[in-house]
């Protein structure tokens, strides 16, 4: 038993009706990297949440290096050596580096004094684990991937030796995922102990010692890496063979449903993030958007859906313009046949507070079919939710649940039921499966081919190359903000990433 850092024995937890873990055991080894993978709605993030002392089991002992241990709040499961990085960020925007790593952990009567001794302990601990961030740096400043390391390093003030990381890849980019990976290989060398809860196999396979599966809230399986493989993994979370290609036949475009002329936008900052982009996209085709985050790729989106005005430009959608630098109205625009599933559904497509049928008609409550009178039909509503919980196989299956007690992937597929299910003529959507697991991934892929077989035009932007390059028909890079090239789907993977960095010859780059 010396060698098991956590074991969990017989976790069981309820909310109301949801079983969302069921007798649950489990022994991870020190030193080691352990991955946890499942469906959304397995119940990996409650197992995860109780250990961290969110959640109190209703049965079950946590032992952490062979002591049974009793953990009622994040508090005593950091006083445990127990530390967490969430996939949604923690940290204060306008606070520095330093004031985030410091914050509950002020360890000084005298400020200054405290100061001094958290950032003498943050110097030793970016050179140990080779974490280096400014600590004077703004959070809202820095880049998503070195917001991830000061959520490590604040683990890892508060000395922590078991690191669990919730989707921890989900906002970062794939040279963002690369450093994390070589951080975690770092941390593990210095003798920590990590958990990661990820839905991306490829990523397990890489860097985890040994995987955990759970499938509808039971532990099914435990393997040690090296002697499984991905197809294996994803059955036994899904409980069936699961299809991890693309299945789609050639597009047949048509007509242009949407144009976009010399499009240049601006953020909130000022800074021109699209400059002059033009292309077209016709009915039954898939365009793929690949790029680096932060490319303009997002403003783009925003300003085509209405979101954000244009500097300049046009934009026509069924040949009729869209006011891009005035006028536009997302509710215009979905009445006129444009859906948007928004990058970020929880900033942009959902209302947590709200119940999962009050979002699964967001911007649509005006239509006809959930109104009695002048007055919504909760009846209408909650039964055409039911219909789009049951389609979309969405978890649980409560559509009185608030959406915020869903996982991230079941608050995706309720945007996407929404968006996708208006049958609109254009379907504008980024990232489609960030956060979402391999039976979820396999079901939206399909949904996406079966709206361009059907006729629709759909505009795709993903930061997973193999994504874009799985879906699309045709294939535009971004990069600074311009159209850099258009490439076939099965353009190889070093071409569209040199041209992904500024290399705008790279055809013969490439050679």
């Amino acid at each position: 038993m010396n060698d098991i850092a956590i074991e969990l024995k017989g976790i069981d937890k309820r909310f109301g009706l949801v079983h969302a873990n069921k007798d649950i055991n489990m022994r991870v080894r020190k030193g080691t990297i352990h991955g946890i993978i499942g469906e959304n709605g397995a119940g990996k993030s409650t197992l995860m949440s109780i250990l961290y002392g969110f959640y109190q089991a209703d049965a079950g002992d946590i032992f952490v290096d062979g002591k049974k241990i009793v953990i009622r709040d994040p508090n005593a499961a950091i006083a445990a050596g127990i530390g967490m990085v969430h996939q949604h960020f923690m940290l204060v925007e306008n606070f520095t580096v330093l004031e985030n790593i410091m914050l509950g952990a002020e360890e000084s009567q005298v400020l200054n004094a405290g100061i001094a001794k958290a950032r003498d302990e943050l110097r030793r601990l970016e050179h140990e684990y080779e974490l280096e961030v400014d600590p004077d740096a703004v959070i809202e400043e820095l880049p998503v991937g070195l917001q991830q390391r000061v959520e490590i390093l604040k683990a890892l003030y508060r000395g922590a030796d078991i690191l669990i990381l919730d989707e921890p890849t989900g906002v970062l980019t794939p040279a963002e995922a690369d450093h994390l990976f070589r951080i975690l290989e770092q941390l593990k060398s210095q003798g920590k102990t990590i958990l990661l809860i990820t839905h991306k196999l490829r990523e397990i396979m890489a860097v985890t010692d040994e995987v955990s599966v759970m499938r509808r809230g039971e532990m099914v399986a435990t393997r040690t890496t090296a002697e499984t493989s991905v197809g294996e993994l994803a059955e036994l979370m899904v409980g069936r063979h699961v299809l991890l290609q693309v299945d789609k036949g050639p597009a047949t475009p048509g007509e242009v449903l949407l144009s976009v002329e010399n499009l240049s936008v601006r953020d909130r900052r000022g800074v021109e993030m699209v400059k002059n982009v033009s292309f077209d996209l016709r009915a039954g085709e898939i365009v793929g958007i690949a790029g680096v985050a932060g490319n303009g790729q997002s403003e783009l989106l925003q300003a085509i859906s209405g979101i954000r005005r244009a500097v300049s430009g046009k934009v026509l959608l069924q040949g009729e313009p869209i006011h891009v630098t005035g006028t536009a109205d997302p509710s215009e625009l979905r009445h006129r046949g444009l859906a948007h599933v928004p990058e970020d559904r929880q900033q942009m497509g959902l209302v947590l507070k709200f119940d999962e049928s009050e979002n699964s008609i967001l911007g649509y409550h005006d239509d006809p079919k959930y109104l009695n009178g002048v007055f919504l039909n909760i009846d209408a509503i909650r039964k055409d939710a039911t219909d789009k919980i049951d389609k979309y196989d969405i978890r649980p299956p409560n559509p009185r649940l608030k959406t915020a007690n869903f996982s991230g992937g079941n608050q995706q597929k309720i945007v996407l039921a929404r968006e996708m299910e208006r049958d609109p003529a254009v379907l504008v959507i980024g990232q489609p499966t960030r956060g979402v697991d391999v039976g979820a991934i396999e079901f939206i892929h399909k949904r996406i081919i079966e709206m361009r077989d059907a006729g629709k035009a759909v505009l795709l932007v993903s930061v997973e190359l193999d994504e874009i390059r799985s879906l699309s028909d045709r294939v535009l890079v971004m990069f600074d903000g311009r159209i850099v090239g258009e490439r076939a789907p099965d353009a190889g993977e070093g071409e569209l990433g040199l041209l992904m960095a500024g290399v705008e010859d790279s055809k013969e780059a490439a050679q």
